[in-house]
């Protein structure tokens, strides 16, 4: 090739401009090229701009060092990097005392870098716009590739369409450069970038081509690389979200640009041949074929069929061998790890297509807590049909779950990710969702972490969605007070926290008062279907298994009811209806606001629109309450030909209202609950005690006191006392031999110092309701290390009658020394220690200390005192004599034999329940398939699992009341005012009597009462279940919600060896009665202060 060539053809003067390119001149085109024109073109410009920078620089240096006042020519005051410089030396600066001054070039640099970034919608365009440009550039090159020509040809740039689309390409190209290179800090690592290279080798060149008249095809095959741009690209257009998808979409961008780029290398150098030899060894190759070879090479399979016939097309491929060998070391491992990592239970929601409403569970999700929600969730009677279960979850599912997500796969839908991510919620569509339901780890050995936890999870969800209605599970029931500093938490929309410590506490605290209890309630929250009774399982199964299918409903009362109080409309439901009313949702005088009364008595009378909750075996049974008329139904034997009537009388004139109304539950109630304040509103001729408002210190707080030492906190909902110190409450050994204590409450605790808090004041708090009288209080006896009730003392140091022996619940001594054999009720608790090992040892103390008891004997002659009582560590009346009468009243509550001792454990693994009780006979209590609410113990009321727990999350959703009217029924009404002094850890606050504080001490409460004895004596053998209903409420107000039954006993029988009894819930009305039978009450105060008044 000559080298002095003319720079381009020049066509005869007479020739015309339509013949300008003969044949004959695009031979002499072909020999005589000028590629290295084109070149050297992207070399000068490249040079030019590093000149340029290089004197920049040493200008400035120079200027610098002569101390022209730091400036830089063109009146530039001052770099970036002098400016932080000057601030850190300056401690004026920034008030106006620097003499550093921002130049115009700092300016224009600010203004180009937000031009051009992310950062800024402007910027985020320009980088979509450069990489549309850049891979439109490309496929132009394809073009000029595929349309057969040379690599270099001669065309007038006017007649070619491509050439002048590629030339508008690189002016924009071009601009971005210099923003580009204006906004970069460091000029000369920009120049050898690899876009800023792009840039170099591609744009003079076009440019060059206008005043050639040529098209060299050149190395525009370098705008393949804008791929490498492509997920920058999608991430600002919201298609790219998730770390997995970015890094995969990285390097397969990446790797295809590389590809493509050493394709056009080689269909270059290929089809110009070796420049060196004259370009005569060139071949033919298209650019695909050239893309075949590439990826062969790459590949380093290399089939042989094309080959490089040029020495640069053979080193090339050389060194394109060596690099993928690296490029594919480093690359490949990686996209295969992201598309190992890539879980089937990624994706997204989406309920558009069949508008099925959905319920998102996220937190921690287990096979075991998603079993238990699930069994209450899905039964055959529910009436809120439709529901997907969405689950969300950081961990993929294990085997267990797994195969329970095979069984639903019509109802449950897992997806992998957290409740903190926006974008995963979003995956979930947590914006339509029904409700948002978050689990905790009941086993955690950190209670208040998960609740922090779970609470961070509430924010993250009300932040994607301000009024998404979430129910969540806490630990701690000091947690609860954070929930009320959310935003939009709302209690109103059926938001709703369920308290791990202060149900679980609650429930076992009722169980002292009424042992069985804490059965009873479990089975009525969790919403199973219906057991069905067999003859081949014994009759006390079969009682139990048919109370353990009731539920609790709630459903709006017909305008029947309306002008009846409280015992006349349960009267009627139960006679005429086959119902149990239990409580009634009342309305304030303004109809705004409503609460839940329980068993009110006669004081309250229904009112229109009342809401009634019920206790019953299906839904469909306690729509007869909202279908009861009167007039159409009053002469009705049977319940099956209740229905809705067509009643036009003035009584029913809102029926069609109540029936659209009741439609809806117990899917959703509308009635609006607030957190419960007291059971009752103020009852105005129900008699009250007064408390006192003295300021005079307590002499005593023994049973027998007098009203007037009768003190309450400031909700007047507990008995209250002065500030005790811990030390006045211990008690050794000794101590507790020479205290006679009867009818009392053993605690067993086995936490340490390091163990975290269980909440023993959602324990202490149910025994001290001031529904009770002083004298009715039953003193509570820990034993346990006193380091960890010191840890608790704060919240216990208010309440009275409160002892502790420090020492090891597992020590026989210690148990005789607080006369176990003749208290009420033994608690067995678990310490929050979890056993990654082995799950099953979690309730190894529990589990021992209870065998231990029971294996104890008593002399109950020897037990009883033979010298007066202590005066400071007594339970009975002070300076009492041992007399015939007093021992005979201890003789009474004492047992011989330590499997007679009432006691309730506390389990942490269901399946530990067959060890409670070894020498039980029922095969199907060791058998491991056997659920935990059939077991024996549990059905007895001796044990007690945070399992049951799960469920309430179900039976909270569709009731949304039913979680206030448990509280108010287990815990004694915690109020918010509490919750809120015991968050601040100040204790209970001492309170003055006052209609809101004295109102409370009017509810209801729990007790349990024999049969043939007390306020039932006139109760025969051959009576029924029913007559004593009816006889209970219409003479002392009582509404009985079950019986606790002994195991197996004849009918007749009075004196029995087994102390060992079963729960049954609402037993029908014709459900014969035995004089053994003890039976679950509602008990209105004022029936107590009359029994006081005998």
């Amino acid at each position: 090739m000559n080298s002095n060539s003319r720079s381009s053809p020049v066509p005869p003067a007479n020739q015309s401009t339509d013949h300008l390119f003969s044949t004959a001149e695009d031979n002499y085109c072909e020999t005589n090229r000028h590629w290295f024109v084109f070149l050297c073109s992207s070399l000068v410009t490249f040079l030019v701009l590093f000149l340029l920078v290089v004197g920049w620089r040493l200008l400035a240096l120079v200027f610098r060092h002569i101390g022209a006042d730091n400036s830089l020519p063109g009146g530039a005051e001052a770099s970036t990097q002098q400016v932080i410089a000057a601030l850190k030396d300056d401690p004026l600066a920034g008030q106006g005392q620097s003499n550093v001054v921002i130049g115009w070039i700092t300016q224009q640099q600010e203004w180009a870098d937000d031009l051009i970034s992310g950062r800024t919608t402007t910027g985020r365009i320009l980088v979509i716009l450069r990489f549309q440009l850049g891979i439109a550039s490309f496929i132009i090159y394809l073009i000029d590739c595929s349309a057969g020509g040379a690599v270099e040809s001669c065309e007038l740039w006017a007649h070619s369409t491509t050439q002048q689309v590629d030339l508008f390409f690189n002016l924009f190209f071009m601009i971005y450069f210099f923003i580009r290179f204006t906004a970069a800090p460091n000029k000369l690592s920009f120049l050898v970038e690899v876009f800023s290279m792009v840039d170099l080798l591609t744009i003079p060149p076009s440019f060059l081509a206008v005043y050639l008249n040529r098209n060299w095809l050149g190395l525009r095959f370098t705008r393949a690389l804008h791929l490498r741009t492509l997920s920058d690209v999608l991430q600002y257009l919201n298609n790219l979200k998730v770390v997995s998808s970015i890094q995969l979409c990285q390097y397969v961008s990446t790797l295809t640009g590389i590809w493509l780029t050493c394709a056009g290398f080689v269909h270059l150098v290929e089809n110009s041949g070796d420049f060196y030899d004259d370009f005569k060894n060139s071949q033919k190759l298209t650019y695909w074929e050239c893309f075949y070879f590439t990826l062969n090479t790459i590949s380093t399979v290399g089939y042989g069929d094309i080959v490089c016939k040029t020495t640069l097309g053979q080193i090339s491929s050389t060194f394109f061998t060596l690099g993928a060998l690296v490029m594919f070391t480093g690359s490949i491992p990686v996209i295969a790890e992201v598309f190992c990592n890539q879980s089937k239970y990624g994706g997204s929601y989406n309920n558009k297509k069949h508008k099925i409403r959905h319920i998102v569970l996220c937190g921690h999700i287990t096979y075991e807590s998603v079993s238990n929600f699930m069994s209450s969730f899905v039964r055959k009677d529910q009436v809120d049909v439709g529901l997907t279960l969405v689950i969300l979850n950081r961990k993929e599912p294990d085997t267990e779950l797994e195969g329970l997500l095979k069984r639903w796969y019509m109802q449950v839908q897992f997806f992998q990710g957290t409740a903190m991510d926006a974008n995963d919620l979003l995956r979930v569509n947590v914006k339509e969702a029904e409700a948002c339901l978050v689990f905790a780890d009941k086993y955690c050995e950190d209670p208040d972490g998960e609740d922090a936890a779970n609470i961070m999870r509430v924010i993250s969800i009300k932040n994607c969605r301000a009024d998404s209605r979430v129910i969540v599970q806490l630990l701690q029931s000091q947690s609860k007070a954070y929930l009320l500093s959310i935003r939009n938490w709302d209690t109103k929309r059926g938001d709703a926290a369920v308290c791990f410590s202060e149900l679980k506490l609650g429930f076992i605290a009722q169980s002292c008062l009424a042992p069985g209890f804490s059965t009873l309630m479990a089975n009525l929250f969790a919403m199973r279907s219906s057991y069905k009774t067999s003859s081949n399982m014994p009759q006390w199964q079969n009682d139990y298994c048919r109370g353990a299918g009731m539920k609790m409903y709630a459903e709006l009362l017909s305008p029947a009811f309306v002008g009846m109080t409280f015992l006349e409309a349960a009267k009627l439901c139960f006679e005429r209806l086959k119902l149990l009313l239990i409580a009634i949702g009342t309305k304030r005088e303004d109809g705004t606001v409503a609460r839940i009364a329980i068993n009110p008595g006669a004081f309250v009378k229904v009112e229109p629109m009342t809401q009634g909750f019920f206790i019953a075996q299906s839904a469909d049974e306690v729509k007869r309450a909202s279908y009861y008329c009167k007039q159409c139904h009053g002469d009705f034997v049977g319940t099956t030909m209740i229905k809705e009537c067509q009643c036009k009388s003035a009584d029913n004139s809102s029926m069609g209202l109540l029936s659209k109304l009741s439609s809806q539950t117990p899917k959703k109630f509308d009635l609006e609950m607030q957190s419960f304040n007291s059971s009752l509103t103020p009852l105005l001729n129900a008699p009250k005690y007064v408390a006192s408002c003295s300021k005079e210190p307590s002499k005593g707080f023994y049973p027998g006191s007098t009203v007037d030492q009768q003190r309450f906190d400031s909700t007047g909902m507990f008995h209250w006392c002065p500030e005790q110190q811990i030390t006045s409450c211990l008690i050794d050994r000794d101590q507790a031999a020479m205290t006679v204590l009867s009818n009392h409450v053993v605690i067993c605790l086995f936490s340490d110092a390091r163990s975290p808090l269980i909440g023993l004041r959602n324990l202490v708090l149910p025994l001290r309701v001031s529904s009770f009288h002083f004298s009715e209080l039953r003193h509570i006896v820990f034993v346990g290390d006193k380091e960890y009730i010191q840890k608790e003392w704060k919240n216990l140091c208010n309440f009275p009658k409160i002892s502790i022996l420090n020492g090891s619940p597992l020590d026989q001594d210690n148990l005789r020394a607080v006369s176990i054999n003749r208290c009420s009720m033994c608690v067995v608790l678990l310490t929050c220690k979890s056993n990654a090992e082995d799950g099953s040892l979690v309730d190894k103390e529990a589990v021992l200390c209870s065998l231990n008891i029971k294996t104890m004997t008593f002399d109950v002659a020897s037990d009883l005192p033979q010298t007066p009582l202590d005066k400071d560590l007594d339970c009975l009346p002070l300076g009492s004599d041992v007399s015939t009468d007093l021992c005979a009243k201890l003789e009474k509550h004492a047992v011989e034999f330590g499997f007679d001792i009432p006691m309730i454990t506390e389990l942490g693994n269901d399946a530990n329940v067959r060890f409670l009780d070894q020498d039980d006979d029922d095969e199907g209590n060791n058998d491991p398939s056997i659920e935990f609410y059939m077991t024996q113990p549990f059905a007895c009321g001796m044990a007690f699992a945070v399992s049951v727990f799960d469920s309430l999350m179900s039976t909270t959703y569709f009731n949304s009341s039913a979680l206030t009217l448990i509280r108010s029924l287990i815990t004694g009404g915690g109020t918010q005012e509490l919750e809120q002094i015991m968050a601040r850890g100040i204790g209970p606050r001492r309170g003055c009597s006052s209609a809101e504080t004295v109102a409370p001490q009017n509810r209801c409460h729990v007790m349990q009462i024999s049969v043939g004895e007390s306020h039932f004596a006139k109760v025969k053998e051959s009576s029924s279940y029913g007559e004593l209903f009816v006889y209970a409420l219409q003479s002392f107000g009582i509404l009985c919600i079950g019986l606790y039954r002994l195991c197996d006993v004849p009918s007749g029988a009075t004196d029995v060896s087994s102390s060992k009894r079963y729960v049954i819930t609402n037993p029908p009305d014709d459900f014969p009665l035995l004089l053994t039978d003890k039976v679950f009450c509602l008990v209105p105060n004022t029936m107590c202060q009359q029994s006081d008044g005998h």
